[in-house]
This record gives C-alpha cells, sequence and structure tokens, in this order.
C-alpha cells in the first residue's frame, strides 16, 4: 500500500507541475524542455537535478527504482513545500477535506475552483492522463478531449521576412480548418509557454525573433502536435548584443567586429550608454548560421576568448561557451580558479556539476587571452583549456547537427580564432 501512494503522490505532484509550467503535456517535451527544467530548479533550489534523472521521473528513461528522497524533496521544493513530506500531508489533508465536502456539498475548500474540480473527480483526472500518454504510430491520433486527429489534414509552414540576422519576423502559414476544436497553438520555440491561441479559420500567423537560433516550431490541434517545422534564425556572421527584456541592445558591427573576430570593450559600452556597476551588462555573442554537415559527435572546436574585468559582482568572470546544435546544446563554463566550486558543464544530455566532479581545470586568468577546444570522437568528449585537459565524457543523447555557437560574458567579452573542423572540413567564424 505504501508503494502505491507514493506513486499516487508522484503522480499528483506530475500533474500540479505541468499546470505550473503550463509547457504543455510531457507527453511531447524534447532534450530541451527537460534540460530547462533542470536550470530552473537549480535556480530555485540550488540543487542539481539532471536531465536524465527528470527523464525517468516522467518516464521517459525505463528505470525500475524510486526516485531518492534527495530528488523527491528538491522537487517538492520548487512548488514551495519544505520536503517530500510536507507535499504529501498536504495531499493527504486535501483528500480527506475532500470526503467531508462530498458529505456537505455547501463546503468551500480553499483551492481554485479548477484545482477542486480535479481533486473532486479523481477517476476524470486518471482518464486524462491515461490520454496523454497516447502517442500512436498512425497519422491519426486521439487530440486531449478524445476527437480524432488525422496529421494528414493539417499543413504548416514557417517562413523568415529577412534571410539573414535578427530581429526577423516569421510568417507562420497554416490550413487548421479540420480541427474538431477551437483550441489551435502555433509554438515558436521549444519552450511550449510560448505557445499562442490562433483562429482555426486563419491561414497566417507572425511573430518576432529577437535572438538567433534553431526552433523546432509546432501547430498544435487541441493536445496533439499535428505538423513540425525547422526554423533557424541565423546571426549573419558574428552579432553581439546585451541580453534583456523584451528587446536586447544590439551592437553595431564597427562597434565590434576586428578582423579575427569580436571585442566588446569599455568604448562600446560608454558608446551606448551602458555602466559596469552596480551590474554590469550580459554580453552575448553569435555566430550562428549553416555548418554544413558538422555533427556533434565528431568534430573538433577551437576558440579564444577573453573578460577583462573582475570588479564588483564579476568577480569570478563567470564565462559561458554554447555549442548550438539542433535540438540539443553544449554548454562549456571558464571562471576565475578562485570560483570553480560553483560550475556546471552540460553536453548533449550528460550534465557535470562541480559540487560532485572536479572542473577546477576550467578555472583560468580570463584577463588575458584564454584558449579553449572541444575534441569529440564517436560521442566521446574532451574538453582543454590552454591546452590541458580539463575534462572528458562520453554524452547519451542521439548525434545531432551543429549550427553555431554563443558566448556568454558580463561586463566586457572578446573572441578571436574561433573554428570548427572535421577531417578535411573546417568552418572559419
Amino acid at each position: 500500500m505504501a508503494e502505491i501512494s507514493e506513486k499516487h503522490d508522484l503522480a499528483s505532484y506530475l500533474e500540479l507541475l505541468e499546470a505550473k509550467l503550463n509547457w504543455g503535456s510531457s507527453q511531447y517535451w524534447v532534450n530541451y524542455d527537460f534540460e530547462k527544467l533542470s536550470l530552473e530548479i537549480e535556480h530555485k533550489t540550488g540543487v542539481n537535478l539532471s536531465v536524465t534523472t527528470l527523464k525517468r521521473i516522467w518516464g521517459k528513461v525505463k528505470y525500475p527504482h524510486a526516485p531518492t528522497l534527495t530528488t523527491l524533496n528538491t522537487l517538492a521544493q520548487y512548488l514551495d513545500y519544505a520536503d517530500w513530506r510536507a507535499f504529501a500531508q498536504e495531499l493527504k489533508h486535501r483528500a480527506q477535506n475532500l470526503e467531508q465536502a462530498e458529505v456537505a456539498p455547501n463546503t468551500e475548500l480553499l483551492m481554485p475552483e479548477k484545482r477542486r474540480f480535479w481533486l473532486k473527480k479523481p477517476w476524470l483526472m486518471l482518464a486524462v492522463l491515461s490520454m496523454l500518454t497516447i502517442f500512436a504510430v498512425s497519422p491519426v491520433v486521439p487530440d486531449f478531449f478524445g476527437s480524432k486527429v488525422d496529421q494528414r489534414e493539417y499543413q504548416f509552414k514557417a517562413n523568415k521576412i529577412i534571410g539573414e540576422g535578427v530581429p526577423n519576423t516569421v510568417i507562420f502559414n497554416y490550413d487548421a480548418s479540420s480541427s474538431p476544436t477551437d483550441s489551435v497553438y502555433i509554438v515558436q520555440t521549444w519552450d511550449m509557454r510560448r505557445k499562442t491561441l490562433v483562429p482555426k479559420n486563419k491561414h497566417a500567423h507572425s511573430a518576432i525573433y529577437y535572438y538567433p537560433g534553431f526552433f523546432r516550431t509546432k501547430l498544435i490541434v487541441g493536445n496533439t502536435i499535428v505538423k513540425t517545422h525547422d526554423l533557424q534564425i541565423s546571426s549573419d556572421g558574428w552579432l553581439a548584443l546585451v541580453e534583456q527584456e523584451p528587446v536586447p541592445i544590439y551592437f553595431k558591427k564597427e562597434d565590434y567586429l576586428k578582423a579575427d573576430g569580436v571585442d566588446i570593450g569599455t568604448a562600446t559600452l560608454k558608446k551606448y550608454n551602458l555602466a559596469l556597476f552596480p551590474n554590469p551588462p550580459k554580453i552575448r555573442v553569435f555566430n550562428q548560421g549553416d555548418m554544413g554537415e558538422l555533427m556533434n559527435d565528431n568534430f573538433t572546436f577551437e576558440t579564444t576568448v577573453k573578460n577583462a574585468f573582475s570588479e564588483g559582482s564579476n568577480a569570478c568572470q563567470f564565462v559561458e561557451v554554447l555549442i548550438q546544435c539542433k535540438d540539443d546544446i553544449i554548454v562549456i563554463p571558464l571562471g576565475a580558479k578562485a570560483c570553480t566550486g560553483s560550475m556546471r558543464l552540460y553536453a548533449a544530455g550528460e550534465a557535470v556539476d562541480s559540487k560532485l566532479a572536479d572542473l577546477s581545470k576550467f578555472g583560468c586568468d580570463l584577463n588575458e587571452w584564454t584558449t579553449l577546444k572541444v575534441l569529440t570522437r564517436e560521442k566521446r568528449m574532451t574538453f582543454y583549456v590552454n591546452g590541458v585537459e580539463a575534462y572528458s565524457l562520453t554524452f547519451p543523447n542521439a548525434p545531432t547537427g551543429i549550427v553555431g555557437v554563443q558566448y556568454r560574458f558580463n561586463g566586457l567579452g572578446a573572441v578571436k580564432d574561433a573554428k570548427f573542423s572535421h577531417g578535411d572540413f573546417e568552418v572559419k567564424l
């Protein structure tokens, strides 16, 4: 009975979390979704739950054992509970209140009406959850309400207004007139929270992309993804900007572009009225576009970086180098030697946290030019910092294409001599 209760509590938790995230059914989550969730959980709780762990919890990866108590406590804390016991006790308390409410129907529980509805109808909740787990190979699949959706009856394309660069408007042309429901959505990115309701009898929807990237856009009917379209927003060579919401600050190329790379110095910041204190601006540098047949399981990447600002809140000089892939990513940390106790390396499904591993060789003097090399053969990835091996791992995800690179600095940043290669093939950025 205890095991059944634990499974019920976990199922209830997953339902609550998916409702909080509003990313759509976890049935359609991809690696990016779990990567994003892992980062959000770590940001709020200080505990890293790997992508693999999260996939096990959601049943994406077969694993015969129950989650550890540490994992459960972290999940509970993400939803603002003290620990898993507190979450389970609240579920039990709510169940008891519901029993009383069935006897006294006029009694109102102190929770949202939508939540009361689901908890009062456990049979209905189970039925819906069962439907969400169904994903047939056939193009005819059930939507959220059980209606049949024939994917062949729908059309979906994404067309950029300009070929290169950002900002860039994308026109989504679609045909969802066969939809059995008015719940027709377009998702612009991997982030299911950014889904937009569109009229099923219309045929066009526009959106602005402010950052480069590779996006698997989706047309959703009810709760069923009926069409996808891969969309690449390129950077048009080197692009430098300051990350902010809702619109970034774009630097003009003449203000940062050098013969061998990019340099955002104090003169550039002064020109754009950007101050280093109290909080330095978040500098982002992109070079994203067509990399040919370059794949992330066999390649070499080399680059040289500098962050010549170590004052105030940027004492650790944290820098991240991101190798952008189709539906995947590689995130490489660099920072001051004294700050390597707070680093996280991520490579196509393999996450390494400095709290549980030695990442000290990613520490360096970023006031000086620092070289980074990534050598990958048959998914075995080795990282070198200033010619010294810093770490090695084998990533679990399926190989996919490389589409570019991104650098993240605080305050100041410079890049030179960046290139990808594999055999005789070479791309100098």
